[in-house]
Order: structure tokens, then C-alpha cells, then sequence
């Protein structure tokens, strides 16, 4: 067994981890269950927890370099060893990232589509889900469910923010912090491939234009030396003519010069 192979052979159980952990961390989220209340949601979250973990020994187990491998990799450590903070546990959906990056095709503009589409969904849903952990039962907090959570997550993630809702707790600012940048990337990103398909375009239309233009160019310039080659031949044939039939004259009239 090597790294690569296990990554290949692990990407699939991962990912479904990361699902179950989203779901059962939205419920505990959206529910307003308490930490620690033993119900099904926390056993799933900690499960999940328990196979991430697997996951992150095997890995620095297999690696080559493990102390290249363990700098490299020091976030995932992070975000094992202080399950406490909770918004922080989000950071393990980034696997679900790779489906959109490595399944969506061998065309490059489909790839880069589907992955900021599925970058800027699952960035709205976790910092929905982030800011309300950290505010529904903080006391002062105008973030207390999941239907305000995301709107405030699409008016910051936009960069419009329009202020009606806004966290009030260092996490809920943390994540609002995050969210911003990200949005910003995106956006960035989704601007950078709408001018790229509109040069693209351009250009595409140039070149046919240009290629139709230089095509009617050279018919035209091709078209006289046609005709004067055809001249060129004609001409050649008649003095071939002209000189068959004096060869043919010759010698009869050479004939009657001598008898006379």
C-alpha cells in the first residue's frame, strides 16, 4: 500500500464521511441541539470524527516524507485536535472540493464551472452554518436561524452587505472574515471566465472573418495569372501549329524551285 493508493482507494469512503458529518452537523446546527447531549447527530459527528482521524494516521503513515508530509498538512492536524470549536470542524468538507475538480469533465472552462459553482455553494451553506453555531445562544446576537444565517451568508459573500444581520461573536466574525475573502475569490474567479469565454469569442469570430477576407484576397489574385497561363498555352499551341504546317509546305515548295 502507498499514499497515492490509498488516496485513490479512500477518496469515495472520505467523502461520504464528510456528507454524513454535514448532515448530522446541520442537524445538531439547524435543531439547536446542545454539544454533548448524546443524541443520534452528536454519535454520527463523532464517528465521522473517529474515521478522519484513521484517515489523517494512515496517510502520515504511508507518506514518504513524513515530517515533509506533516508541515504539509499541519491544518488537518489542527482541526483534529480542537473539535471544540465547532465551525472549525467545516474545514473537513474541503474533500468534498475534489469531486468538482477532478469529475467534471476534460473540458477546462466545464471543470473550472462546476467547481466555483460547487466552491460558492458549499461556501454558503458552511458559513450559514458556521455563523449561526457561533450566534443563536449568544445573548445580543440578531442571527437565531438558519433561513437569516443564509442571507446574511449571500449579502456577505456578494460583498453587498446590507447590515441587517451581522455577528456579534469573535467565531461569527471569523467566519464572516473567511466568507468575504472567499466570496471575493469567486467572484474574481467567475469574472475572470466570463471575459475569457467573451475573448475567446472575439477572437474565434476574428479569425473566421479574417480567414474569409484572405480566402477572397487570393481568389482574386490567383484569378488573372489563371487567364494568362491560359493565354500562355494557347499561344504556344498555335506557333506549334504555325510551324507543323510550314514544316508540312517545306519541301514541296523547295521541289518546284528545282525543277523550274
Amino acid at each position: 500500500m502507498t499514499l497515492e493508493r490509498w488516496e485513490r482507494v479512500s477518496e469515495w469512503p472520505m467523502i461520504g464521511a464528510a456528507l454524513v458529518f454535514l448532515a448530522a452537523y446541520s442537524w445538531q446546527v439547524i435543531a439547536n441541539v446542545p454539544e454533548g447531549a448524546g443524541d443520534l447527530p452528536e454519535d454520527l459527528i463523532w464517528v465521522t470524527w473517529g474515521v478522519f482521524i484513521i484517515d489523517y494516521v494512515v496517510k502520515l503513515w504511508l507518506a514518504p516524507s513524513r515530517g515533509r508530509w506533516f508541515l504539509w498538512h499541519l491544518h488537518e492536524l489542527v482541526i483534529l485536535t480542537l473539535p471544540a470549536l465547532r465551525p472549525l470542524r467545516l474545514l473537513r468538507l474541503v474533500t468534498v472540493l475534489n469531486v468538482f475538480r477532478t469529475r467534471a469533465g476534460a473540458a477546462l472552462r466545464g471543470r473550472l464551472l462546476a467547481y466555483v459553482v460547487g466552491s460558492a455553494t458549499m461556501l454558503l451553506y458552511c458559513g450559514a452554518l458556521a455563523v449561526l453555531d457561533a450566534e443563536e445562544n449568544t445573548a445580543g446576537a440578531n442571527i437565531r436561524s438558519f433561513p437569516d444565517a443564509l442571507w446574511w451568508a449571500f449579502t456577505t459573500v456578494t460583498t453587498v452587505g446590507y447590515g441587517d444581520r451581522y455577528p456579534v461573536t469573535d467565531v461569527g466574525r471569523a467566519a464572516a472574515i473567511v466568507l468575504m475573502l472567499a466570496g471575493i475569490a469567486v467572484l474574481g474567479v467567475v469574472t475572470a471566465s466570463i471575459a475569457s469565454w467573451l475573448v475567446e469569442a472575439v477572437a474565434k469570430e476574428t479569425a473566421e472573418r479574417t480567414a474569409e477576407v484572405v480566402g477572397e484576397a487570393v481568389e482574386a489574385a490567383d484569378l488573372p495569372l489563371e487567364q494568362q497561363m491560359r493565354a500562355l498555352v494557347a499561344e504556344v499551341e498555335r506557333l506549334g501549329a504555325a510551324i507543323e504546317a510550314r514544316n508540312r509546305t517545306s519541301p514541296g515548295d523547295a521541289g518546284g524551285q528545282s525543277g523550274g
